[in-house]
């Protein structure tokens, strides 16, 4: 198939919308209108044993369409159908559901819709199809088993890239495009020997298109995780000096966002409150930003789905809270600016994007001796947390979820057989006894090696 075939989609024109949108509105008394569109073509294969397990393909578009009838109240609907009919019917829906708009929830156009746009490199890489990912996938899939002879299978794995288009459109004259590709892998090898239980890890891969994977490093990293679970023992239950690789504490992180989203604050569902800016929540060696369109994040786009433009945001500044993300809504309800972190529905969602971790530099701990690969008294390493779904209260800050990680002493690791850890967030942030200055990239931000005193460690009886 010609690879100009195999990268189409289905393209959203934006100055059609905008002359349909602008049409439809003088047939109804609208005061104003904004559009969210996004269109995108995905393929992905996974296989079992060299055989192909599922293969799909798909062609999706998506349409939110948001307006303001003559009395300012908002009436929003989706569709699916990405033509003038379609958008008839979703422009009646939205005037009908204006009726019964909320009068003390109404959103509005974001100041920054028109604002000038960051610039990023958003290459559209070529497809490779369905037949192509199988075959890499097949070839990455055999040279994990052979990586180790306890490596029996690789249960969990997946190839798929997709080209997507993303569009913001308001009846004032905003207009934002983005079109870009992103691929991914992911590998979980499952590791067993007689006698002992299975062992499972794996690893993750993204980038801009197939040819950008680094799939030879997914596979060494998602084999060398396994291997070193191999030689494992039970815990015995306590407080440990904890510390949490890049990925860890980006999860625990991640699972307890609502502490920096304005919308969560205003609900009343968030650990922090609108006093709570510029307080302490954290040690001083501690700095946290959401930084959307770092050049590592290969998911960046340049506005958010009410157009405001994304960007690097500083959420904690040496212990203390700077800044909540914010939609229009919620900035305009704490008389700031929005910054870039709003989904566009019939409620607006606030989110996080990128998170970076950042060692004040200024400002030294008493732990210099703590780092991960030389530290000689024993301390556990936690690889990454599990049931983040189940094991976090975010509203109440506790947390106590299965990990995944080693008992270290004196250099040498021993994988713990099955245990979790518990706590709770604020204690966390304040009882960081080490950041290490050596930053990593993960697939899901940036952060070093972190430190914490005291957390509860539960063994397997």
């Amino acid at each position: 198939m010609e690879s100009s075939k195999l990268n189409s989609i289905r393209s959203i024109n934006s100055n059609e919308l905008i002359d349909i949108l602008n049409k439809l509105s003088k047939t109804e008394p609208i005061k104003k209108w904004d559009l969210g569109a996004s269109c995108s073509k995905d393929h992905s294969v996974q296989v079992d044993k060299g055989e192909a397990k599922q293969l799909k393909g798909a062609q999706r578009c998506s349409i939110t369409l948001r307006v303001w009838n003559k009395e300012g109240l908002v009436g929003t609907t989706s569709t699916t159908e990405l033509n003038e009919k379609g958008l008839i019917k979703a422009f009646n829906a939205a005037y009908q559901a204006s009726k019964y708009g909320n009068p003390d929830d109404v959103p509005d156009f974001s100041p920054l819709a028109k604002a000038k746009l960051p610039k990023l490199h958003k290459p559209v890489l070529p497809f490779k199809g369905l037949k192509e990912l199988l075959k890499i996938l097949r070839s990455a899939e055999n040279d994990l088993l052979k990586q180790h002879p306890s490596i029996k299978t690789v249960p969990y794995n997946g190839l798929a890239e997709t080209i997507f288009q993303r569009v913001y459109l308001n009846s004032e004259g905003a207009q934002r495009e983005m079109k870009s590709s992103q691929a991914s892998v992911y590998l979980y090898a499952r590791a067993e020997e007689e006698g002992k239980k299975p062992r499972s890890s794996g690893a993750v891969r993204l980038a801009h298109g197939v040819e950008e994977l680094e799939i030879s490093s997914c596979i060494q990293e998602a084999a060398s995780r396994t291997i070193s679970h191999l030689i494992y023992q039970p815990i015995e239950t306590g407080r440990y000096t904890i510390c949490f690789k890049p990925d860890a504490f980006l999860e625990l992180l991640g699972a307890f966002s609502s502490m920096f989203n304005a919308r969560s604050v205003l609900d009343g569902i968030s650990l922090s409150n609108i006093n709570t800016l510029g307080t302490k929540i954290s040690v001083p060696i501690l700095s946290l930003y959401d930084n959307a369109i770092h050049p590592s994040n290969v998911s960046s786009c340049a506005f958010d789905g009410e157009g405001t433009p994304t960007r690097d945001l500083c959420i904690i500044k040496e212990g203390k809270l700077e800044n909540f993300l914010h939609s229009e809504a919620t900035a305009r309800r704490f008389g700031v600016n929005p910054n870039g972190h709003a989904g566009l529905g019939s409620k607006v969602s606030v989110g996080v994007d990128w998170l970076v971790v950042k060692k004040n530099l200024n400002m030294q701990s008493e732990n210099q001796q703590l780092n991960h690969k030389s530290y000689k008294d024993p301390f556990i390493l936690i690889e990454g947390l599990n049931a983040l779904h189940a094991g976090v209260k975010p509203s109440q800050g506790s947390f106590s979820l299965p990990f995944d990680g080693w008992l270290v002493n004196r250099g040498e690791k021993i994988s713990i057989e099955a245990a979790t850890v518990a706590g709770d967030i604020k204690e966390v942030l304040n009882n960081i006894i080490q950041i290490e200055e050596q930053q990593e990239t993960t697939h899901q931000g940036i952060s070093p090696h972190v430190w914490v005193d005291g957390l509860s460690i539960t063994g397997e009886e």
